[in-house]
């Protein structure tokens, strides 16, 4: 894998190191190459004693999984592709189809754009019989995850009003800036703020809009939680569209699903989705209010660096060689925490 040292290569070290088909043949850092994995991700001591190595150390593979810096991806996916025969990238580079939406949401210009339309997103929920044969994985973002997957089974049921749009609030932890992260992730900066740090346009809008076919529009938030995501979602059912019909859409949609839980609950501590008790698991809990009126609210919960990062990149590696869907992705979270 490669991007090794960050929080999401982390995870997939953590996940691809348990996992019973797996054997991992490399760990790319640049910053540390030579280095041993645990002294950067200590939780693996006694684990591995492989070391961090460069990416020319790395031969042929079955698979790669990149967890590179956005936009430094597309710099060198030529380069994984001729070297491995399933690539999966955690990036946002190839996550949206259009070059133009991607400048538009990124900045700058896509350097690969020819590649854009080949690879499959990797949303087992929406593309699992995509992803069978799939040789380009773009595993989506975890906010667009939570927001997708919290919206789609009213979308596929035809329950709300595309036309109206959806309005998505995300809260997020301070580790989906990255281990890098800069000075606005100081502690003494981070700690007790709920920052509004993207009020209008984030880019994992564009990736909603694109999955479930309707104009989205994010405003996100930093909260002084480390892990967690939390979205939620604001749209217009249909006329004649009553509660009853909601649950039955979620409930359908989401019974196969082995990682997708319906939590709408009318008493409890935690009777919406929460990500709190969704730490280290590769599960996205889902739920819902309607308020009688048309008003409808969805709120989607998950891990960043798992369901909405590493895990997910590994349930789509599991389902694009054939392996069940669940293979060292069964850890439950945590409780209490």
């Amino acid at each position: 894998m490669v991007g090794a040292a960050g929080y999401i290569g982390g995870e997939l070290l953590r996940l691809l190191l348990g996992h019973p088909e797996v054997e991992l043949v490399g760990a790319v850092s640049s910053r540390f190459a030579g280095k041993r994995i645990d002294g950067v991700h200590p939780n693996l001591r006694s684990v591995t004693d492989l070391s961090f190595c460069a990416a020319e150390a790395v031969a042929e593979c079955d698979a790669v999984f990149l967890a590179l810096p956005h936009r430094v991806a597309m710099t060198q996916i030529d380069h994984w592709i001729e070297r491995s025969k399933l690539v999966v990238d955690l990036t946002g580079d190839f996550r949206l189809d259009d070059p133009e939406v991607f400048r538009r949401y990124y900045g700058e210009e896509h350097l690969a754009p020819r590649l854009l339309p080949s690879f499959v997103p990797g949303l087992p929920e929406l593309y699992r019989e995509s992803l069978r044969a799939a040789d380009l994985i773009s595993v989506p973002g975890c906010m667009a995850t939570a927001g997708v997957l919290s919206l789609y089974p009213l979308v596929r049921h035809e329950l709300i009003d595309l036309e109206q749009g959806a309005q998505f609030d995300a809260r997020t932890g301070s580790s989906g800036s990255g281990a890098t992260a800069g000075p606005a992730n100081l502690h003494a900066e981070r700690s007790g703020a709920m920052r509004v740090f993207a009020p209008t346009r984030h880019r994992h809008e564009a990736e909603i809009s694109r999955h479930l076919g309707l104009a989205a529009a994010m405003t996100a938030t930093g909260v002084e939680a480390v892990r967690g995501v939390q979205t939620v979602c604001h749209a217009t059912l249909r006329p004649g569209v009553d509660e009853r019909a909601v649950r039955r859409a979620f409930r359908e949609q989401y019974a196969p699903e082995p990682f997708v839980r319906v939590v709408a609950h009318q008493r409890g501590v935690f009777r919406y989705p929460d990500p709190k008790i969704l730490h280290g698991s590769n599960f996205c809990d889902v739920g819902y209010a309607v308020d009688g009126a048309g008003r409808l609210t969805t709120i989607g919960a998950l891990d960043n660096l798992v369901k909405g990062g590493a895990g997910n990149a590994v349930q789509c590696f599991n389902i694009r060689m054939g392996l069940p869907e669940t293979l060292g992705l069964t850890f439950p979270g945590l409780h209490p925490l």
